[in-house]
């Protein structure tokens, strides 16, 4: 082989490793991280929720200064009734007493349905009623539509509520998902009535690449992490709205406050939460919600490790990993 066709291929990978490298954006030391928290839906029995147990919750959620995110996947929303969903809002209005909340609105559907504009609207007004911002979960209807229509479809729901959040869920998390092409994602995060975004993709390069379109679009449009498998992304200009969080919403706050403050302990910690979230966002990734009743029950601030009917389990052998990371982040 000849000097010449050696340098041509290496010369490639230069050029695709210097594209990677200009879509990464630079560390933000020392910003002020906004944290958002799915709350877990915990459960007594198969039928009856631990409403003291997710009252707490709620509580030491907001109290550590994260925002509670309620009725979303890691509340089962896309299983609940309606008459626990609306138990679910009412519980949390009267423990927030008017700090900040958000909800997920979610819409039942089946491929090949037509988008439900009015089905949406209802649940928006739902959670406006209790004093709450909606976060809109797709649906086959909504993702199915043209990229005109869902864009139109977005423009409609921002009339309607008065400020919301957008949210791109990757299928691994359900069936119904989709993440958006970037002109799309350009275009929706000029809706002035979205106020943020959560990325469930689980991928950092299609993080980036939406970070880069709302540093130069919209600088005050919040990109939320839904990676729980690089929960660092906050040192690149991210906010978050984890289910992780549900795990340990104090010791969030604590690094966060470590990242505004360049306290070095900030790496260790966060190394420590990553450990959590590799091992319980693991295939088949909706069991993570198993591992936080788990976790949850293990620190003593729920009484069962249930789960709502139709969600996946993870091994009871999972406890004894989950408490040593507990008596790390303990110690």
């Amino acid at each position: 082989m000849t000097h010449a066709q050696i340098a041509k291929p290496r010369k490639r990978v230069l050029r695709i490793l210097g594209d990677m490298k200009n879509n990464i954006p630079p560390i933000r030391h020392q910003r002020k991280i906004t944290g958002m928290s799915a709350i877990l839906l915990p459960m007594l029995s198969t039928t009856e929720v631990d409403w003291p147990g997710f009252r707490d919750h709620v509580a030491r959620t907001s109290d550590a200064g994260l925002v509670p995110a309620v009725n979303m996947d890691t509340g089962y929303g896309n299983l609940i009734d309606d008459e626990l969903r609306l138990a679910v809002l009412a519980q949390t209005q009267k423990v927030t007493a008017g700090r900040p909340f958000i909800a997920g609105a979610f819409v039942d559907d089946q491929p090949g349905d037509s988008y439900n504009r009015d089905a949406y609207q209802s649940r928006m007004d739902e959670i406006l009623d209790h004093g709450g911002k909606p976060v809109i979960f797709q649906s086959y209807g909504l993702t199915q539509q043209s990229a005109d229509d869902v864009l139109e479809s977005y423009s409609q729901i921002g009339s309607h509520s008065g400020g919301f959040y957008a949210f791109e869920l990757g299928k691994m998390f359900a069936p119904f998902g989709a993440i958006y092409d970037l002109d799309l994602y350009e275009k929706m995060i000029q809706i002035p009535e979205c106020l943020g975004a959560k990325h469930s993709s689980l991928d950092r390069q299609q993080e980036w690449q939406r970070l880069a379109i709302r540093d130069r679009v919209r600088p005050e449009f919040m990109v939320l992490t839904g990676n729980d498998l690089a929960i660092d992304m906050v040192m690149y200009g991210s906010d978050y709205l984890l289910g992780l969080s549900t795990f340990a919403p104090n010791e969030f706050a604590k690094r966060d406050a470590m990242w505004e403050s360049g306290d070095p302990g900030f790496y260790q910690l966060n190394d420590l939460l990553q450990y959590l979230g590799f091992l319980t966002f693991r295939s088949p990734v909706p069991a993570y919600k198993h591992n936080a009743a788990q976790f949850l029950k293990a620190r003593g601030w729920i009484q069962e490790s249930l789960t709502f009917p139709g969600s996946p389990t993870r091994p009871d052998s999972d406890v004894a990993i989950l408490t040593e990371i507990l008596e790390r982040l303990e110690s």
